[in-house]
């Protein structure tokens, strides 16, 4: 069975095509901004949350998000993204509920969460380089990989203080 969008989510994926013609639109299983590509996919989703994530993904376009070398920036990138989500909103006809943003923070939020926990001990760590994190409590050392959109894994490193 094919998935549909909501015939408002269509209408306002057609405006923004038209209103953004140096955007790509694609189909795809998620949404997503792909700077490279300056494509945006989107999941042919049937729910209402659908059309605040073409917005917020819309979003990181226009404001230019390409890449990251701190996670914490990558936060401070989505949340940009989807204030920035909540004008375009306005602009369209659609109100993007605080609820909604929360809790697609909060993925992001936990995400840095986990990434900064100590393997060791479990106190947070700070991050020293992309990738790359040291603990504040016990100065154990751990890489990590990108794992926005796959499984966090942690690996340790020489641990020299």
């Amino acid at each position: 069975m094919d998935a549909t969008i909501m015939p408002s989510t269509n209408l306002l994926l057609t405006k923004l095509k038209a209103d953004f013609p140096a955007i790509q639109f694609k189909p795809g299983e998620s949404f997503l901004w792909s700077p490279s590509e300056r494509t945006l996919y989107y999941s042919p989703l049937d729910n209402e949350d659908s059309a605040a994530l073409l917005l917020h993904e819309l979003s990181h376009g226009l404001l230019g998000h390409n890449d990251y070398r701190h996670d914490i920036t990558l936060v401070a990138m989505e949340r940009s993204a989807w204030n920035r989500a909540v004008e375009l909103g306005s602009e369209y006809g659609h109100t993007i509920s605080d609820e909604v943003i929360e809790n697609h923070l909060d993925t992001y939020r936990d995400w840095l969460h986990a990434r900064s926990t100590c393997p060791n001990c479990s106190a947070n760590g700070h991050q020293t380089e992309q990738y790359a994190y040291k603990c504040l409590a016990c100065g154990h050392k751990w890489r990590v990989n990108e794992a926005r959109i796959c499984a966090l894994r942690r690996y340790h490193l020489n641990n020299n203080k």
